[in-house]
């Protein structure tokens, strides 16, 4: 068995399986390069500009709980190696393995695409997600700054926003967020899968250390700026355990609520699911993914609306009443109004308010 590559969820390339001829570089050519003196493979990653068309996207699937999503990245450096997003990088002729955390397609047009949508005289406003399938505050915007960009234009234009991440470079932004939060357009939602920092290095190597992101919920509230937490996903044997004093300590921080999903691994996720565990937690794998396949019905894959985000069987079952009882025993049973659509500037110049 090789040494698992550090610092990166996916340990090898996949192929993608919209190829007819499968392409996969084999750790066997990559060791004898470097027993050759050669750099087989940098492990760098590297930013390709792209320019769509259309950024604001329509979310037809009816248990995601969003209805348009915005994404300023394709691929994600974060490495979370559960992810679901990984199977999109395949429709842009990548993999799902190496390629997805090692290949990042940039949008640089996102800020102009976004705001020429809020234009339209046929757009009715609905909450617009950012990330709801890469994170949007991934290492590169430090840099590149697209989504900040983008949530000045949603202040400018008085739009409802959503944002999910989990990173601390959301603090960024507080000043654009305290002026959102101030008319009820913004709901921040922090990802927080395990209170355990070996849990978190081995499942998001290149994430937000959990510390930074407890800061983050803190801070946030201390900004009046709503903030929710969300444990997705729920691994049994793995984090399962964690739910109770997790819900308790994003309570303590001002959380509003915290939301959960099984883990659930389709298309090529599955493969690279496991050869992660095999290499990294070779003593649990085969116990962790067979509980991951009895809560959907004895397959690792499962794409059945509103099953396949909770699960089924006895292990969902103790992780559905594990988290009612946190909930129940530590969250305010306070909820927030729902956010205001009235403040959307329907002129085709927010400058022209001035007026």
């Amino acid at each position: 068995m090789s040494n698992p590559i550090k610092g990166r969820g996916a340990q090898r390339r996949i192929h993608n399986r919209f190829f007819e001829q499968k392409h996969e570089v084999l750790d066997e050519y990559l060791n004898f390069c470097e027993s050759e003196g050669e750099v087989a493979d940098k492990n760098k990653a590297k930013y390709i500009d792209v320019f769509p068309k259309t950024f604001v996207n329509k979310v037809t699937s009816p248990d995601v709980g969003m209805e348009y999503s915005a994404n300023p990245y394709q691929g994600c450096e974060h490495g979370c190696v559960y992810c679901y997003a990984r199977n999109t990088h395949e429709y842009w002729g990548y993999g799902a393995g190496l390629d997805f955390e090692r290949t990042i397609l940039v949008k640089k047009n996102a800020p102009e695409l976004l705001e020429e949508q809020l234009k339209k005289k046929s757009w009715t406003p609905k909450t617009i997600v950012f990330s709801g399938n890469t994170d949007c505050y991934q290492p590169i915007e430090r840099k590149l700054e697209i989504t900040r960009k983008c949530l000045e234009i949603m202040l400018r234009w008085k739009h409802p926003v959503g944002i999910i991440t989990k990173n601390s470079l959301v603090l960024r932004d507080l000043d654009i967020l305290r002026e959102l939060a101030a008319l009820n357009l913004v709901r921040v939602h922090i990802s927080i899968t395990s209170l355990s920092e070996e849990t978190r290095r081995l499942l998001e190597p290149r994430t937000g250390s959990i510390q930074n992101r407890l800061k983050t919920v803190k801070i946030l509230s201390e900004n009046n700026i709503p903030v929710y937490v969300m444990m997705a996903p729920i691994i049994p044997s793995l984090n399962s355990h964690e739910i109770i004093p997790l819900v308790k300590k994003v309570s303590e921080l001002g959380a509003q609520d915290v939301y959960y999903t099984m883990v659930r691994l389709n298309g090529q996720i599955a493969e690279i699911f496991t050869d992660w565990a095999h290499k990294t937690i070779p003593d649990r794998a085969d116990r962790i993914l067979n509980q991951i396949a009895e809560t959907h019905g004895g397959s690792l894959n499962d794409s059945r609306f509103k099953t396949r985000m909770r699960g089924e069987g006895v292990i969902a079952e103790q992780v559905k009443a594990t988290m009612l009882l946190a909930k129940k025993n530590y969250l305010s049973k306070e909820k927030l109004p729902t956010m205001d659509f009235s403040h959307y500037l329907r002129l085709k110049d927010p400058q022209m308010k001035l007026f």
